[in-house]
């Protein structure tokens, strides 16, 4: 397959280096065209970044080909697809699978099948996991497949245009029909994994909304305003709603073996054409069971 590349027609007179700026290029892209193999083309012949630009000039971006890093085993496996082009790979994350591989557990995660099926399909790219999950927590993943995509990716994160919604089991009988958990999350000082709410913390924010509730449960929806790791998990906690089957943060197995957390849902800007594309996922089968 070719190396992914972008095309864009100048829209104003400049340098080519401003123009790709306002194009969302960031500057370690560009060291990576630069230095990597990757081409910068005006009307199809190959300049550098000075290139003064004129109005309807054709710009086009060749990235360098990526190389997957060493320490990533490509396997093969099952992957289920949701959505697929030659910038993204929106995919259904099974519960009890790592989203990356660990020291402990270098094989079966989710980037190593991925791996797998770049390698299998000759994609010229290494993993850019856009949104990770927890290992007991299942559904929808954004997998970027090119370095700019992925920048592209983090910045509609940072201003709020990428959105995912979850479906939760916690404990108790939720009264509100709505709520916004706000509290700030840090690392716990006995733990390398556990976080917990103190004042010192980053900022995060989580919207609840009220499904269904009875028999000492809730069925909750939950929208994340931040990303902090294990924010959702240690926010129901905060509030005296952990999550059924999250022994971490105070939840009992007794009705399932782990978090009961599924991303549902997952809303972006298509980092090329600008178009927004929606996605959802069921819940898992351990879940299903619960409602």
């Amino acid at each position: 397959m070719k190396a992914f590349q972008v095309e864009f027609t100048a829209k104003k007179r400049g340098l080519l280096r401003e123009a790709l700026q306002n194009y969302g290029i960031s500057k370690r892209t560009l060291a990576s065209v630069k230095y990597s193999g990757g081409y910068l083309l005006v009307n199809g012949s190959e300049v550098t970044v000075r290139h003064p630009l004129e109005i309807g000039d054709a710009v086009t971006v060749i990235f360098p080909k990526e190389t997957q890093g060493k320490g990533l085993t490509a396997e093969n496996g099952p992957l289920a697809i949701v959505y697929e082009d030659d910038a993204l790979l929106i995919v259904e994350k099974p519960p009890g699978q790592n989203t990356i591989p660990s020291r402990e557990q270098p094989f079966g995660s989710l980037a190593n099948i991925v791996a797998g099926h770049f390698e299998r399909h000759a994609i010229p790219s290494t993993l850019h996991i856009a949104t990770r999950l927890d290992k007991d927590t299942s559904g929808l993943v954004c997998i970027a497949k090119n370095r700019h995509i992925h920048h592209l990716l983090s910045v509609q994160q940072q201003e709020k245009r990428m959105n995912r919604r979850y479906e939760a089991f916690v404990h108790g009988e939720v009264t509100a029909g709505k709520m916004v958990i706000t509290a700030p999350i840090a690392r716990k000082g006995t733990s390398i994994i556990e976080r917990e709410v103190r004042e010192e913390g980053k900022f995060a924010e989580t919207e609840l909304e009220l499904i269904q509730s009875g028999g000492g449960m809730s069925h909750v929806r939950l929208k994340l305003n931040t990303g902090r790791t294990h924010q959702i998990r240690v926010h129901l906690a905060h509030i005296g709603h952990p999550l059924l089957g999250d022994d971490l943060y105070g939840g009992g197995l007794k009705l399932i073996e782990r978090q009961a957390l599924h991303c549902t849902e997952l809303q972006l800007d298509h980092p090329v054409s600008g178009k927004r594309l929606a996605f959802t996922s069921a819940l898992a089968d351990d879940m299903q069971a619960l409602s």
